[in-house]
């Protein structure tokens, strides 16, 4: 069986969805660490312990436009990286020999795209290629949310005067974020290509990765596993169960993204230490006092994400770039794992579920 661009679609999205939700407060967490402010606003000047009470005040602050920017974005990835990589597999002059490791993963998927050249490069450029395609067409679609969202997670934690209480919920931290572009909307797209900037390099990395490693321990899982069907006497083929399946499709899965997830998250944290300080600038000279003092984020914002990284090393040296990379590697991990499993398990439910419908009619 395989599956259409709508089972990929459906798959992508709900997956995003569930992952969101559970990793969201995480991901807050990780910006307020990251954002220029935290010194001043997350720590105590006197004895410099952490505000506790502050820096975990409002963890889903902004997360509904995260949600609803997740739909379309994740759906438009995941349908344009198997689209892409399946035409480019399917052009490609290298001999794929049956029950392959190449095999398994372009024959779950077809697309109907042929491509009218052939080629020989090697599998990881094709998923470098397939992956990077589809990051640029998803963060262009993820780009406002992405800002609407981390200056939301910095709302009444460097301003908690606006409200005596001292308590803002996701949604009246969204309006104030809003209130902030609505004369000028266009700056929803800032930092499009520092999230590109930093994607591009983490999904070239972590999909050939990913692939790679999910081919090998998927093929080692089934050699384990013929061996023990036929040490007990049994027809190996013929106790490959659906139960192996749905572990090979979203556990192994699960397992092979945390592992490539982590990897690529490490090395690609100076550029997300960039992208979110220049995200969180988006807001200045937009909401009056308020955006300039809730997202001070150095004088060279405004000149992209060169003279941000500039800034940085001038004040806080190089680790400065690598502030918040721990919480992210395990941020990453647990969820490209819970993503990626969760994808391919939604992929085979309605895999079954097309067969299922055609048996019965």
């Amino acid at each position: 069986m395989y599956n259409t661009h709508s089972d990929i679609w459906v798959a992508g999205a709900f997956a995003a969805v569930v992952v969101d939700f559970i990793v969201y407060p995480v991901d807050t967490l990780k910006t307020r660490i990251q954002s220029p402010n935290y010194e001043k606003v997350f720590k105590d000047a006197r004895t410099g312990a952490v505000r506790r009470e502050v820096l975990f005040r409002g963890l889903y602050q902004g997360v509904w436009s995260v949600v609803f920017s997740t739909i379309p974005s994740s759906g438009a990835f995941f349908t344009t990286y198997e689209a892409i990589k399946c035409a480019l597999h399917d052009s490609s002059t290298r001999s794929k020999h049956a029950g392959s490791k190449s095999e398994y993963f372009t024959q779950s998927s077809k697309t109907g795209f042929r491509l009218p050249f052939t080629h020989s490069l090697p599998s990881p450029i094709i998923n470098a290629i397939a992956s990077s395609t589809a990051e640029a067409v998803s963060c262009f679609m993820l780009t406002p949310a992405e800002v609407l969202k981390q200056n939301a997670q910095m709302v009444n934690t460097t301003a908690s005067a606006s409200n005596t209480r001292g308590k803002t919920t996701s949604v009246s931290a969204m309006r104030q974020v809003l209130s902030r572009f609505k004369d000028h909307p266009w700056r929803l797209w800032n930092g499009y290509f520092a999230l590109l900037g930093r994607n591009l390099p983490f999904t070239g990395l972590q999909f050939p990765m990913f692939e790679y490693v999910r081919s090998h321990v998927i093929d080692r899982y089934r050699r384990r596993k013929a061996a023990k069907v036929i040490a007990s006497g049994g027809d190996s083929k013929q106790a490959y169960s659906q139960r192996d399946q749905l572990l090979e499709r979203a556990g192994l899965t699960g397992l092979s993204a945390s592992v490539s997830g982590s990897i690529a998250s490490v090395v690609t944290t100076p550029i997300d230490v960039v992208k979110t300080r220049v995200m969180l600038s988006a807001s200045e000279n937009t909401g009056g006092e308020s955006g300039a003092a809730a997202h001070g984020a150095g004088k060279g914002s405004r000149n992209g994400a060169w003279a941000v990284g500039k800034q940085i090393i001038r004040d806080d040296g190089i680790r400065g770039l690598f502030r918040g990379g721990l919480i992210r590697s395990v941020w990453t991990a647990v969820s490209l794992s819970l993503y990626l499993g969760l994808y391919e398990g939604g992929r085979f439910y309605l895999e079954n579920r097309r067969y299922r419908l055609e048996e019965d009619t």
